[in-house]
């Protein structure tokens, strides 16, 4: 049969926009849907203004240490609602990188609309009926809201979505979830002045990250005066007088936190339903995702998936990182395909100080009793965090046993994200801690504390026979 377009893309997000620009880049003619707005939650509710937050949020603390940097005193005037608006004025800056000016040009109709898929190739819009060879699936996710008992818009709860319309700071903020998104808003609310307490139902924060990360930040939450309480479950959600309260649960006590506004950060559940997979059959995980194969292809083979929707990974470069592979399968699948490559894949929780991660960590080789060797480089002994006030935290380093093979990376500090970067290249391309050893970093940089845990790691394994050697050659050449 013949079709209108090779690709149809439903949804506005990172993971729609990168499958749309490939498949015009390849010359495809593509059209791009999207219900509400370009960008996705990325933009409009998730990365940019969180982290547009964060960096206000910081300047603030960094007043708070006025005396870590020679100063008697620092004190910093300022509205919490201007703050917010900044926040819509960063989204506005970056909008036109997502937006339909910017597609239409680059050879993609957008079309705003509510898509439902009626066939494994038609998709319907605004009365349209449009086919394609292929299409592709990247309706995101959306904030999980529990069936509390007394959760109702009318107790003053927030989620990622609604958090952004706040123009009055809350005197008291609970925050349920002490997972990234939790810990990253507790803290820039806390440093905007609000009395935040973390509610967690587990023993920890960041439970996926090792014991001794969640110690470092932990201790900063506790010198900024964040409550956290963790083994709380939270039970329901009460109107006592005029003061709205979260019930809570811990060591078999009933434990009730007042707050004025509560932040629901449980993460995220799949847009699924209403554009028509139910009714096309399309088969979904456990965890209510779409299920795909590694060609991020589903059970009907012409609809594949990216992003939130699909997993396992809800951050915005695994949607961009799977895109690339969902476009270029649709578009030459039966000729060629590729399966998506989740081995080299980084993430970053932006707290102060930032916790990033690539490949394994301990808690997970142990879990997969995958041999391991530890090397590890205390940004305490970094000439740069010094200079900036900023010693604190840690790189480590998960090797193969014996050699400079590079399992994993944990890099907790100032800048932690940026520095991880060069131990994703390493990995992708299979180059060990020698290479970065041997690799000239610009002085004074944090960046070098790549290059000094792997001196760490190279200082530990030199042979003791070498040594012993070098040591006599050196005495007979001194005569």
């Amino acid at each position: 049969m013949r079709y209108d377009y090779n690709l149809i893309v439903i949804g506005g997000g990172t993971g729609g926009l990168v499958s749309a620009y490939i498949a015009a880049a390849m010359k495809a003619k593509v059209a791009l849907i999207e219900r509400h707005a370009m960008g996705g939650d990325c933009l409009n509710t998730g990365c940019v203004p969180s982290k547009a937050l964060l960096c206000s949020a910081k300047m603030l603390s960094y007043a708070a240490r006025a005396k870590d940097f020679g100063f008697k005193k620092t004190a910093v005037n300022f509205e919490f609602a201007e703050v917010m608006e900044r926040v819509q004025a960063v989204i506005r800056a970056i909008a036109p990188h997502d937006s339909i000016e910017r597609y239409t040009a680059l050879g993609v109709e957008c079309i705003t609309g509510d898509a439902r898929i009626t066939g494994p190739h038609r998709v319907e819009v605004n009365g349209r009926v449009l086919t394609a060879r292929a299409i592709v699936v990247a309706t995101g996710a959306r904030p999980l809201v529990p069936p509390l008992p007394g959760l109702t818009k009318k107790m003053n709860y927030l989620t990622s979505d609604t958090l952004w319309g706040l123009r009055k700071l809350p005197k008291r903020l609970v925050v349920l979830g002490g997972g990234p998104i939790g810990c990253e808003m507790a803290q820039a609310f806390a440093r905007l002045g609000s009395q935040v307490t973390i509610v967690e139902r587990g023993p920890q924060l960041l439970v996926r990250e090792d014991d001794d990360v969640i110690e470092v930040v932990r201790e900063r939450f506790a010198a900024e005066r964040i409550d956290v309480r963790t083994g709380h479950a939270a039970v329901e959600v009460i109107k006592r007088d005029t003061t709205k309260v979260l019930v809570c649960e811990a060591n078999g006590k009933r434990v009730e936190l007042p707050y004025d506004a509560l932040l629901l950060a449980l993460g995220r559940k799949a847009n699924v339903s209403g554009f028509g997979l139910e009714e096309m059959g399309v088969t979904l995980t456990q965890r209510g995702t779409v299920d795909a194969n590694p060609f991020m292809q589903t059970n009907i083979p012409s609809i594949y998936v990216v992003g939130d929707v699909t997993g396992p990974y809800q951050f915005t470069h695994a949607a961009a990182h799977q895109a690339w592979f969902a476009a270029v399968n649709a578009l030459l699948r039966p000729f060629w395909r590729v399966k998506a490559d989740y081995r080299v894949l980084p993430w970053t929780t932006f707290t102060d100080p930032e916790v990033a991660r690539v490949g394994l960590n301990e808690k997970e080789a142990q879990a997969k009793g995958t041999p391991y060797e530890v090397t590890r480089f205390e940004m305490q002994e970094l000439d740069r965090a010094l200079a900036d006030s900023e010693p604190h935290g840690f790189v480590k380093v998960l090797t193969q046993p014996g050699k400079d093979t590079i399992l994993g990376v944990t890099l907790v500090g100032h800048h932690a994200g940026d520095l991880l970067a060069e131990y994703v290249l390493a990995m992708r391309h299979g180059l060990g801690l020698g290479a970065i050893l041997s690799t000239v970093h610009s002085y004074p940089t944090l960046a070098e504390a790549n290059k000094m845990a792997a001196g760490v790691w190279r200082k530990a394994h030199t042979p003791a026979w070498v040594l012993g050697f070098l040591y006599r050659f050196l005495s007979w050449r001194r005569g």
